[in-house]
């Protein structure tokens, strides 16, 4: 009886392991995408995902490879499934605005909707696609698994929609990652402006490492979408403009939190071009921004910190990293210490071992001792210290406290490092690993 069993366990990772080696793309799917649009609604206790509409645009610009597992869990995943054999054939993960909103105190006592797009290859076949949404514990909180039928007549064909466009960064990768910079608050007599603006965003990622020595993975085009008005909307000043993609400050009743709900808008507007990664680039010189995993980037145009904030932004969005500084104890911990971050520059010491335990130093203390210099404001003497000190703060790999909004229980891998202050010129260490980890994931 063992040895039957032991045969078909053996016999049952076999199977496994060739149909994993079987999900090849061509297979699978045409060169095409699939964009679906879900309202993802609820409040802080409950929530719900609903399916509105399918399209079909031209070209897939994702990965080509590394097809059934995405590199990082993030707050909700996709997958899609072969109906017949039900194995995984593609998979993302993904962050949402809907999910950091159950966190305020509004979620409390009111239920909102929120847009979300989603891409996947499109399918030579019907299959089954699921999408998932997690709580801080990474444990399951809704789901939607509904069947895609590539005939079907209602999966409405996407075509060019006539918007000026200019390629600002072109790769000769036989898989690039696409970025796409779209106006946001530019009305038609600005669009050199909006231009101008967006190469100097791509100067400002492409003049850091680890992108500037992998500029050469990356494909970099700017929509011009008008806007009615120019000038983004400042509600909590009673201002309310006629914009593209309808964004707006006070987010969450937050003043500088600027953001965009009008995912399909922004979707619309990029239509057929090639996309895995979008800048939404808002005309205005007030100081905002955010970034969300896999979702989006937006940025205020004109701040002194533009160029900053831009690669810290997009360092939450592509790289998937989290925020390294702290602001006191929050009353619901947005990473409990029974579970760890998905983030790869956070800890909870819960499992450090997937972490950069292996980038620690022979000896390191856990948790490790702050240099005496960061008992002052380092962000007010920031360009006064010497480049000895800073490379002390940015590259001396340890387990410090205090990060991802929480003063205890929450650790990252050094003092200071673009994810952690703007000052900071450079990412440290373990998110400059992470940032390239996930570039060859993209694109190899």
């Amino acid at each position: 009886m063992k040895k039957h069993l032991i045969i078909a366990v053996f016999a049952l990772l076999a199977w496994s392991l060739a149909a994993s080696a079987q999900i090849k793309y061509e297979n699978y799917f045409h060169d095409a995408t699939l964009r679906l649009d879900y309202v993802f609604c609820g409040d802080a206790g409950h929530q719900a995902i609903y399916l509105e509409r399918a399209y079909k645009t031209s070209q897939w610009a994702g990965r080509r490879t590394n097809l059934e597992k995405p590199l990082l869990a993030g707050n909700g995943q996709v997958k899609v499934y072969d109906p017949v054999t039900e194995a995984v054939i593609y998979s993302n993960s993904f962050s949402t605005l809907f999910q950091e909103w159950q966190s305020y105190e509004e979620a409390t006592r009111v239920q909102k909707a929120f847009e979300n797009c989603i891409l996947v290859p499109f399918p030579k076949a019907p299959v089954r696609v699921e999408v998932t949404l997690t709580n801080v514990h990474g444990k399951v909180t809704s789901s939607i698994s509904h069947i895609v039928d590539p005939a079907d007549i209602l999966i409405c064909q996407l075509h060019d929609n006539g918007l000026d466009r200019r390629v600002l960064k072109s790769s000769s990768a036989t898989n690039p990652i696409d970025i796409v910079f779209v106006a946001e608050a530019y009305s038609a007599d600005e669009k050199e402006k909006f231009y101008a603006d967006a190469a100097r965003g791509v100067q400002a990622l492409f003049s850091h490492e680890p992108y500037a020595s992998k500029a050469d993975k990356f494909s970099v085009t700017a929509i011009f979408s008008p806007s009615q008005e120019s000038g983004v909307s400042r509600p909590g000043m009673g201002i309310w403009h006629n914009t593209a993609t309808d964004s707006h400050f006070d987010t969450f009743y937050t003043d500088r939190y600027l953001t965009s709900t009008s995912m399909r808008k922004i979707y619309d507007i990029i239509g057929t071009v090639p996309v895995e990664h979008i800048i939404l680039l808002v005309n205005t010189p007030v100081y905002g921004g955010g970034g969300i995993y896999n979702s989006l980037t937006i940025m205020g145009s004109d701040h002194s910190t533009f160029k900053n904030v831009l690669v810290h932004e997009f360092g939450h969005a592509f790289g998937g990293l989290g925020d390294e500084y702290a602001y006191g104890d929050l009353e619901e911990p947005m990473y409990p210490a029974d579970t760890e971050p998905w983030e790869p520059n956070l800890t909870t010491l819960k499992d450090f071992s997937s972490k950069w335990l292996d980038l620690l130093p022979e000896g390191c203390p856990i948790p490790t001792p702050l240099d005496e210099i960061e008992a002052q404001d380092v962000r007010r003497i920031w360009f006064k210290l010497t480049p000895e000190q800073k490379a002390s703060l940015n590259l001396k790999v340890g387990v410090y406290e205090g990060a991802g909004y929480q003063m205890k229980g929450v650790y990252r891998p050094v003092q200071e490092c673009r994810m952690r202050i703007n000052e900071c010129e450079e990412f440290c260490p373990v998110c400059s690993r992470a940032i390239i980890k996930m570039i060859d994931y993209y694109s190899e």
